[in-house]
């Protein structure tokens, strides 16, 4: 154990070293914290999902197992609700749990359980990109909010990990952010990617926050084509495969081509776009399809062919809480109202833990609990800048 800690503090002095050297945050100024506000849905949230020890347990009937896209959505809610104790508990399990106690070294193991023979630990160690896109994220806001080196250092420390291990230049398209680190280079010429997995203000605020790593801008550029060109009809697919002959291609898995649990996320990452953000208005109108369908229909599908249209199944209402801010982006006021008024008749399912973080992004969005700076820049209610 000591030299475990002699060599987490060695590394983090060298990373704040370049903290300090260069801006580690998408904006210089220091924020002024204003009154913390209290965010029942939040409150609700970590009592029904997560441990004493920092878990966030999903519902998949697999005995509670863990995701680390539970484990940094639940560090996004806690740096919105100024909650900084659930952060540093969020942080060390995670760290403790799927980064095999050192996060300087290892990104989070996307999957931690029961194993077979009773015990717990991870399942698969390989890693998910979107939960760790969002964790350097947040690592780099949180030491801005709360102005914390050490947050800023790991920060730096994980960023490098995921453009090392995470990401890959593909021809035609450039840098290009891959889904993990292993199991999606399909063949010779070939990747499967997931348009859910690249928010564009996440990408937008790296490049500014992260500049001695320049990859963040040409992975910002490769994101929005993985956006807008994989939505041709304006609806966004679960996966897709990008081919360096013909570009992005239908998956050949048919339940991986469809538009749905995944694919929700576009429409949402989508709508929280700061109204100046760079391609907001290029987004917004390669999408506006699937504003109008969930208008004409009353409801966001389930799953549904980006090619085709054909949809089916019934979308639970974490559904409709995430298309909030995408309507309202796209300045249909009626719609909104809509899908608020199926979220009163249809309550979220207080149980079904992927539908509640849905519901904290989309409607903690429309409640002001957090917004997207211009440049990507996260700004909670409880700050305010001078």
């Amino acid at each position: 154990m000591p030299e475990l800690w002699l060599k987490r503090r060695s590394w983090l002095r060298s990373a704040a070293s370049l903290a300090m050297a260069g801006p580690l945050a998408c904006l210089t100024t220091r924020p002024v914290q204003a009154a913390t506000t209290p965010w029942p849905m939040w409150e609700e949230f970590k009592r029904s999902f997560m441990t004493q020890d920092g878990r966030i347990v999903s519902d998949d009937e697999k005995g509670g197992q863990t995701y680390s896209e539970g484990q940094a959505y639940a560090l996004f809610f806690a740096l919105a609700a100024n909650d900084r104790p659930t952060f540093e508990l969020l942080l060390q399990w995670t760290e403790n749990n799927l980064c095999a106690g050192d996060l300087s070294t290892a990104l989070p193991a996307w999957l931690w359980g029961k194993k077979p023979d009773g015990s717990w630990g991870p399942l698969d160690t390989n890693a998910a990109s979107d939960a760790d896109l969002w964790i350097v994220y947040l690592l780099a806001e949180a030491g801005r909010l709360w102005n914390d080196r050490r947050y800023r250092a790991m920060a730096s420390v994980m960023s490098a990990l995921l453009l090392d291990k995470e990401t890959d230049d593909l021809p035609g398209l450039g840098p290009t952010l891959l889904p993990g680190p292993q199991g999606f280079k399909l063949g010779e010429g070939q990747w499967r990617l997931n348009p859910s997995y690249v928010p564009l203000q996440v990408l937008d605020c790296l490049a500014q926050a992260l500049p001695r790593h320049p990859r963040w801008k040409a992975l910002r550029a490769s994101s929005l084509r993985l956006t807008v060109d994989t939505a041709p009809k304006g609806i966004s697919p679960d996966w897709v495969i990008y081919d360096t002959k013909w570009g992005f291609l239908r998956d050949t898995d048919k339940d991986k081509a469809m538009g749905a649990y995944n694919a929700i996320r576009v429409y949402l990452w989508a709508g929280m776009l700061h109204p100046e953000a760079a391609a907001r208005a290029q987004v917004l109108t390669a999408l506006r399809p699937m504003a109008r369908l969930v208008r004409d229909t009353g409801r966001p599908p389930e799953r549904i062919d980006p090619m085709s249209g054909e949809s089916t199944g019934v979308a639970p209402s974490g559904f409709s809480a995430a298309m909030l801010p995408f309507l309202r982006a796209q300045g249909d006021e009626e719609a909104v109202q809509a899908q608020q008024a199926r979220i009163q008749d249809q309550p979220l399912r207080p149980t079904a833990y992927y539908e509640q973080c849905l519901a904290l992004f989309g409607l903690g969005w429309m409640q002001q609990q957090f917004r997207f700076g211009r440049l990507g820049e996260f700004q909670p209610r409880w700050i305010t800048q001078p």
